[in-house]
């Protein structure tokens, strides 16, 4: 007799799940960076008996360390084409590649602070059609002349009126629930010096954080220009630099190559911040950030960090972006002036509320978003919510910096 082959449990349910009649929420993830960001979401369902959570890496041209990244945090993802097929209640996703495919209603969330890329492909936009950026985008939000997500959750107050010029369509489905990072940070804030005693900082020792998105334009894109301020200018033994790169520059380019480029960083004793490792601590730790248009950059203006541009981003972000508030509150680093002297300079000319404006861009409610975003969440489930308050709790401390100097291996990055 012919034995009938299954598939994983979460897909086949029926007998083989111990725990029955669970709500099923699946997560989509499609890169590191999105899961970073989902992960503020689903830690708020995880431990109710009443639902199940499952992941699937969905197919993205930068997802190449996602199964070892969902790997690590001891979770079997399922399939793309076995959790495309299956039913699930809700869908968590921060990207829109292939979301239309699913079973589900699905929750979409930003990755990152506010919609600063504007679209970059326009061989796909139409003679006259706006270049909207991030969830903006109706080409973001709409298939086959369909809404696609069943909620949409906007960090700022602002994101709505932008939206019902973009896709006004997309409205009934949007809600402002605030920005995870925003309050995450916010309740590192008191922290600090902790951070900085667990990252190795002497007392009188300053940090210098250098973070890059991904991209042409992106500090990384212009590692020429990088490289010789970091090595032909050197700092003197009061100053500890670290780089946080983009994860898409790892999963574009491969660690080896990456970490190949930036070896002789590395032999100079900076930092070189795994893809995998918690960003928040070191801004927070940071008495200088230099960084471009991404995000990292735009969420250092909630700390106590001076911040130097590496250049104008210019027409490469949002006119109301944070990333562009930015760029008209921050200086902008010279590369014939010594690094030292810039670092000083500008710290010493940064007003108390120079970035202020790029701060309140970042969200409209900040505080709230665990509260918001689980309240819909449960809301879409048809299920009350836990009794007691969800908080924002500061992030763990960073392991100390010469553990990156010294180019780990995969399995030390946790």
């Amino acid at each position: 007799m012919a034995v009938r082959t299954t598939g994983p449990a979460l897909i086949e349910q029926g007998h083989w799940l111990t725990m029955q009649h669970c709500k099923r929420v699946l997560v989509v993830v499609h890169t590191l960076t999105f899961g970073q960001r989902l992960k503020e979401v689903y830690c708020l369902l995880e431990r109710d008996t009443r639902v199940q959570v499952a992941f699937t890496a969905a197919p993205h041209a930068f997802g190449s360390g996602v199964p070892r990244h969902l790997e690590r945090q001891g979770i079997t993802a399922l399939g793309w084409d076995e959790a495309r097929h299956a039913e699930f209640d809700l869908a968590l996703a921060a990207s829109s590649r292939g979301v239309h495919e699913l079973r589900a209603p699905v929750v979409r969330i930003s990755h990152g602070a506010g919609h600063i890329k504007p679209l970059t492909d326009t061989s796909v936009l139409e003679p006259g059609e706006r270049r909207w950026p991030g969830m903006l985008n109706p080409r973001h939000l709409v298939h086959d002349g369909r809404v696609v997500p069943t909620a949409i959750a906007y960090a700022h107050s602002r994101d709505l009126k932008e939206l019902g010029s973009s896709c006004p369509g997309a409205l009934p489905f949007a809600h402002v629930v605030g920005d995870p990072c925003v309050d995450r940070i916010t309740a590192a804030r008191p922290h600090r010096e902790h951070y900085r005693r667990s990252l190795g900082l002497r007392p009188g020792q300053r940090l210098v954080v250098v973070n890059s998105t991904w991209g042409k334009n992106s500090t990384f894109g212009r590692l020429s220009s990088l490289l010789p301020q970091l090595l032909g200018q050197p700092l003197d033994d009061r100053y500890r630099i670290a780089l946080l790169i983009h994860p898409n520059v790892f999963a574009g380019h491969g660690d080896r190559q990456v970490r190949a480029w930036l070896a002789s960083c590395s032999e100079r004793g900076i930092a070189i911040v795994p893809p995998e490792a918690d960003w928040q601590p070191l801004l927070v730790a940071a008495d200088w950030i230099i960084g471009d248009h991404g995000s990292l950059t735009a969420y250092g203006s909630l700390t106590e960090a001076t911040i130097l541009l590496t250049h104008d981003p210019g027409r490469e972000v949002a006119p109301s972006s944070p990333a562009a508030l930015l760029a008209a509150a921050a200086p902008v680093l010279s590369s014939t002036h010594p690094l030292g002297m810039q670092l000083e300079y500008a710290a010493d000319r940064r007003r108390p509320d120079q970035y202020r404006a790029v701060a309140a861009s970042l969200s409209s409610v900040p505080g709230e978003f665990h509260r918001r975003m689980r309240s819909l969440i449960y809301r879409l489930l048809h299920l009350g919510e836990p009794a007691f308050p969800p908080v924002a709790h500061p992030p763990a401390a960073p392991p100390p910096l010469k553990r990156w100097v010294a180019s780990p291996g995969a399995e030390e990055w946790s």
